[in-house]
């Protein structure tokens, strides 16, 4: 077999790292999260949920991924069997897979949104909709969820074919020529976007002093700046916040052990790992909280800017933002800019997605790069068919909810305890320092075998009771979605037992027995 690629250099490995976990999410969810749990007083339960979940699984995923590359292993199925010496290892590691792979195909239908409204905005496309019923309807529209501007989704249709196309593109050109070529330009251009935006927004001060002088950007930075200390009894804010990490740094997805699989054996995880976590904080915390609310403040006042948060992350992104955007000299610029960033900080997530789905068709049945990529992108596309002509009917937010959301944490819980309790966190705790170029604080040797496995015990049993129940049984979803609905589940379980069944043939077929990290 060929040998594995590496990256080329540690610059782009840790770029491309953060691209995987810079997304949407920090600029989208992370605003409409804060906003919807009390500003400052998330931020409380949010960094202290960083510290004692993410930053702790963040090294177990690193370290697993390096240990799976050492022997040829870029996918769960392949890591887990190195650390547990049991048959169902690989079968737990096949649903992080599957996590991955779902997210990969609705995920790349989202980010080619972004790609048409930022050329929307260049060409004033939706200039003239300046309510939010307008740009409700617009966007609405282009989905293909309701009737307004655009009378069918062969737009939409064209940006995801776009989308998609480069997606593949970047992928068929392998890791080093490929992903992390990406990342060296992308994420700089992200961060100079999100500069160039932020700036703007500093300088808007009381956009309207006459009619709303309450309505300012420094309205808008006290209320996520400032905690309200008795908002902090609220469980739900503590949920809020540990949910939010999963999407902050992509864990519980299987990418950044795929990523990581390509380090060298004795390459630096340490640093690295919170070099990449500090570039997607500052992404997250800084830029991604400093643009939508309070621009959304100044223009709209605190009480509205909340209601637009209830709405979710799509309706600050591109209802209220465009509306902002038609009410600032150079509007279209930003505009673009706005939604151009958010590609960037999309696709450099999708392709992190379909890499560990690609690594192990490629690395189990011994064929080429080429050939995995090829057959994971027409996978894609065909499945990309049913959340595009089905997307009015929920099948999107179906598939987001178990996979994008739920699983996330199953995989997380699960891979903590392998690793901490199964494999044995004194062989972690010295996997974490290998090749280290800091010491890491003995404490978090304890907080990952003892705090964080509790931490994610709790989120799992909370989510489930508070809306996996829920969901499973369609409490509120509309008759007519449901068959839809479970039209998603019945694609989702049928590329689960695929994915099981590969895996099963793979180790048939290898016949090979697993190796710990000590052998």
């Amino acid at each position: 077999m060929a040998e594995r690629e590496c990256w080329k250099s540690r610059t782009g490995m840790i770029l491309a790292m953060a691209g995987n976990a810079v997304g949407l999410g920090n600029f989208l969810r992370f605003p409409v999260q804060a906003a919807q749990n009390g500003g400052g007083s998330f931020l409380i339960p949010y960094f202290i949920a960083l510290i004692l979940i993410s930053v702790p699984i963040m090294w177990v995923e690193w370290a697993i991924g390096r240990n799976g590359g050492r022997h040829n292993h870029g996918s769960l199925p392949g890591m887990f069997d190195l650390l547990w010496k049991n048959p169902i290892a690989k079968y737990l590691g096949a649903i992080g897979l599957f996590g991955s792979t779902i997210i990969l195909i609705y995920y790349a239908y989202i980010v080619s949104w972004t790609l048409g409204f930022s050329f929307f905005s260049l060409f004033k496309t939706y200039f003239g909709l300046t309510s939010f019923d307008g740009m409700s309807s617009f966007l609405g529209s282009y989905q293909g969820a309701s009737v307004g501007y655009f009378s069918s989704g062969w737009l939409a249709y064209l940006f995801m074919l776009l989308t998609f196309a480069f997606i593949f593109w970047i992928m068929k050109r392998g890791v080093s020529g490929g992903i992390e070529k990406l990342a060296l330009f992308a994420l700089p251009a992200l961060f100079i976007f999100a500069i160039i935006l932020a700036i703007r927004v500093f300088t808007l001060g009381t956009p309207d002093p006459v009619n709303h002088p309450d309505w300012s950007v420094a309205k808008g930075f006290a209320f996520l700046w400032n905690p309200n200390f008795e908002m902090l009894g609220d469980a739900k804010i503590w949920l809020a916040a540990a949910g939010q990490i999963f999407f902050s740094l992509s864990v519980g997805m299987g990418t950044l052990q795929a990523y990581a699989s390509y380090l060298k054996p004795e390459d630096d995880i340490a640093l690295s790992g919170l070099s990449t976590a500090s570039i997607n904080e500052l992404a997250e915390v800084v830029l991604g909280a400093v643009i939508a609310i309070p621009v959304a403040v100044a223009f709209f006042g605190l009480d509205v800017t909340i209601q637009v948060a209830e709405g979710g992350s799509f309706n600050l992104a591109f209802v209220s933002m465009p509306v902002i955007f038609q009410k600032l000299p150079f509007g279209e610029i930003f505009g673009f800019l706005w939604f151009f960033l958010l590609f960037f900080a999309g696709i450099t997530s999708v392709v992190a997605m379909a890499q560990p789905l690609i690594s192990f068709i490629e690395e189990r049945f011994e064929i080429s790069h080429n050939k995995a990529t090829t057959y994971v992108g027409i996978f894609t596309l065909i499945a990309l068919h049913f959340v595009f002509f089905f997307f009015q009917y929920g099948f999107l937010d179906e598939m987001d909810y178990w996979a994008g959301t739920f699983i996330l944490v199953v995989i997380a819980f699960i891979e903590v305890v392998i690793f901490a309790w199964i494999f044995g966190m004194d062989k972690g705790w010295e996997e974490f320092n290998t090749g280290a170029d800091i010491k890491i604080p003995i404490i978090f040797k304890y907080i990952t075998k003892y705090v964080t496995p509790i931490f994610l015990f709790v989120i799992l049993i909370s989510w489930t009771i508070q809306d996996a129940i829920p969901i499973l049984m369609m409490k509120g979803i509309s008759p007519e979605n449901i068959p839809y609905r479970w039209g998603a589940r019945l694609l989702m379980l049928a590329i689960l037992f695929t994915i099981m069944y590969m895996v099963h043939i793979a180790w048939k077929k290898n016949k090979r027995k697993p190796v710990s990290f000590d052998s």
